[in-house]
């Protein structure tokens, strides 16, 4: 039997868009994938995006906002940055890492009334979704 794959999720906070990233990953993987979600600093667990997801299905209100040091002992197979900040910041992991970058905007930093902050959160989710749900058919076997 096939040993599961790592995927680790690296963002700057791992309070929003790794932790939806997180989510469908592990959705699309099942069995097949262990994933994680970290960050290069921690803010906490976004309420909304919990709310976002929980209206597609999925629930990542259990998860916990990390720092991306407690996974540096890990073997990990694949490392996905999913913002500018935590590519560059991203520790180096020796052996067969793979590692792939995708920058999705910040929905926390959009603006507007709470109707459009909403629809941008579910306008970044549904992006997410459909690079996760890619990654896991080219990438999990």
């Amino acid at each position: 039997m096939q040993e599961k794959q790592r995927i680790l999720v690296l963002c700057t906070g791992n309070s929003t868009r790794s932790q939806m990233a997180h989510g469908y990953l592990q959705q699309f993987a099942g069995d097949r994938a262990e994933v994680l979600s970290a960050g290069v600093e921690t803010h906490g667990l976004n309420p909304k995006a919990v709310q976002v997801m929980a209206e597609d299905g999925v629930d990542i209100s259990h998860h916990t906002s990390d720092l991306v040091d407690g996974y540096a002992h890990l073997p990990i197979d694949h490392v996905i940055t999913v913002c500018d900040s935590a590519s560059e910041r991203c520790p180096v992991w020796i052996g067969r890492t793979h590692r792939l970058h995708h920058n999705f905007e910040d929905p926390s930093k959009g603006s507007g009334s709470p109707d459009e902050v909403m629809a941008n959160y579910r306008r970044i989710r549904d992006q997410i979704r459909e690079f996760s749900r890619d990654f896991v058919e080219k990438h999990v076997s």
